[in-house]
């Protein structure tokens, strides 16, 4: 009797021994067939947790590099570059290559302002701008699907109504941002006793602003930043009525019109602080590659220059093969281009070269428009944003223009944002009413100035 709790015990020890050498047998069968369908992924351009790799830097002061390696489409440097400048990064280098259906390209970027990155975010954000694979049979196997009619996001109405303070919009605006908030449009006016009442016309990228949890964190953070000067806050979703007045926009004087929107390049060097139209160079070349245009540019760097070459190449339907992109710490910039049609041949006929040159130079040298005009009594601060063919325009706009008011100790007594065709093309305006202070009316160069420095992110 004294052998069978031994035998029990060895037995024991056996069964626990093959049970704990299957599960380790599973463990590796199934990180074998994980490794085989990651690897199958990337030959077939199924999604995976390697499209997207941010690497942070060794040492203090170095960029970031960011790695993406996903389906090809038309456009997609100019959709991750409107990612990148979102989150208020400089690209000070890059490197794209491409066989048309995969590419693969690397980002160094630096940090601008004292704001923590929010990486992880920023990772979602970009993979969301990757092509979506799928499986589409064909002579070569699998194609990449492009998303080209996104479907667009419902637009809500937040209204609101506070005190006025100096930086009010700024601080709304930097509130929305952060909640990852899209300001469409907005309208604000003060009343004569000083109160604000705000109308903005909003989408939300995180498509969660249909709840309730979503409304309160918005207007919690509103309460927060703004104290006891709020006295209400309300989002609803907007009508079909509402939503149209997207699309309606008050109309601009034709002498606005004609200088703000000018397409003529400049003939005399630029004044001021402002570097010289003379300074940048856009060339094209036929005899380096048998199958691509090289497209050679020099020039001044600026905030979001990367992104301005890709949505105007984006816009004229040119895909880039290869490309390489340099910021040097003078502040000058080089970029060298490899690119063709979408029909897959050169760029020969003269006048479109000579176009897009023409379009490349104008969008170096003036991405955006400024100006001020007196409007009676009052002072009228002017900014336009070219809106890209599908319907984007540059992010943060709104956000650099109230900042730089801020700066400047100056109030906005009225917003306005609304879209305008001018031509062949279609601008985002912004129209900020300063009130009637004479001492502003004065200093238009002064705002001018500030503001562009702050779009253009020039010390």
């Amino acid at each position: 009797m004294s052998l069978l709790p031994v035998e029990t015990t060895v037995g024991g020890e056996k069964q626990k021994k093959a049970s704990s050498f299957r599960r380790n047998r599973r463990k590796k069968e199934a990180k074998k067939s994980r490794k085989g369908e990651r690897e199958r992924e990337r030959e077939m351009g199924l999604p995976n947790d390697d499209v997207v790799v941010i690497r942070q830097p060794e040492r203090p002061g170095e960029p970031s590099v960011i790695t993406i390696s996903c389906p090809d489409k038309t456009g997609l440097g100019c959709d991750l570059c409107r990612v990148i400048l979102l989150f208020g990064l400089s690209i000070v280098r890059g490197d794209v290559s491409t066989d048309g259906k995969w590419c693969y390209i690397l980002f160094w970027v630096v940090e601008r302002g004292g704001e923590a990155t929010r990486w992880g975010l920023l990772k979602k954000r970009l993979l969301g701008a990757c092509p979506v694979p799928s499986l589409l049979l064909g002579i070569d196997g699998y194609f990449s699907r492009q998303l080209d009619a996104e479907q667009q996001p419902q637009v809500f109405l937040l209204k609101f109504s506070c005190y006025d303070h100096l930086g009010l919009l700024h601080d709304v605006t930097q509130v929305l941002c952060e909640l990852e908030l899209t300001i469409r449009r907005v309208n604000v006016s003060t009343t004569p006793d000083g109160r604000v009442m705000d109308l903005f016309f909003i989408t939300d990228t995180r498509e969660l602003l249909h709840t309730n949890s979503r409304k309160d964190e918005t207007c919690a953070q509103l309460k927060a930043v703004l104290g006891d000067s709020m006295t209400s806050c309300d989002i609803e979703p907007a009508s079909a009525e509402i939503a149209a007045c997207l699309q309606a926009s008050s109309s601009l004087p034709h002498s606005i019109t004609e200088e703000m929107f000018s397409v003529e390049l400049p003939d005399e060097p630029s004044t001021g602080s402002f570097p010289a139209f003379n300074s940048l160079s856009v060339t094209m070349d036929n005899s380096l590659s048998p199958a691509h245009t090289l497209i050679q540019l020099y020039c001044h760097d600026h905030k979001g220059l990367l992104y301005d070459i890709m949505r105007t190449l984006k816009d004229y339907n040119i895909q880039i093969s290869y490309g390489r992109f340099y910021a040097s710490h003078n502040g000058n910039c080089e970029i060298d281009l490899f690119v063709m049609q979408i029909d897959g041949k050169k760029i020969v006929d003269p006048n479109k070269q000579k176009a897009l040159c023409d379009r490349l130079r104008m969008e170096l040298f003036r991405p955006l428009r400024v100006m001020v005009v007196s409007r009676g009594p009052d002072t009228e601060l002017l900014v336009a944003n070219p809106v890209e063919l599908s319907g984007k325009g540059r992010p943060l706009v709104f956000y650099d223009i109230t900042f730089a008011l801020k700066m400047l100790g100056t109030r906005i007594f009225l917003a306005e944002i609304g879209r305008h065709v001018i031509g062949d093309r279609e601008w985002e305006v912004y129209r900020i009413y300063l009130g009637d202070d004479q001492e502003l009316a004065a200093s238009r160069n002064k705002i001018v100035e500030g503001v562009t420095k702050m779009l253009m992110g020039w010390d």
